[in-house]
């Protein structure tokens, strides 16, 4: 495995990086949730599988639209 040559700054100022930390705070709080209680988290079932659906997808479209102040930062 090798590394971007500028991963310092892909893990800061991607957006992908800070869509998908966003995912694992909604996925940590479904399990959370399904273990304690599905009311904990205030919001409909529908409207947060749709906020993770569409994290999901912006994931994906950040992760290829291209982001100024990325390329060869750290080189």
């Amino acid at each position: 495995m090798k590394l971007v040559p500028n991963w310092r700054a892909v893990l800061r100022r991607a957006w992908s990086v800070w869509i998908l930390a966003a995912m694992v705070i909604l996925s940590g709080l479904e399990a959370a949730a399904a273990l304690l209680s599905a009311d904990m988290l205030g919001l409909p079932p529908d409207i947060y599988a749709a906020a993770v659906g569409l994290l999901s997808a912006a994931a994906m479209l950040a992760r290829v639209i291209a982001q100024t102040g990325l390329a060869g930062a750290d080189e």
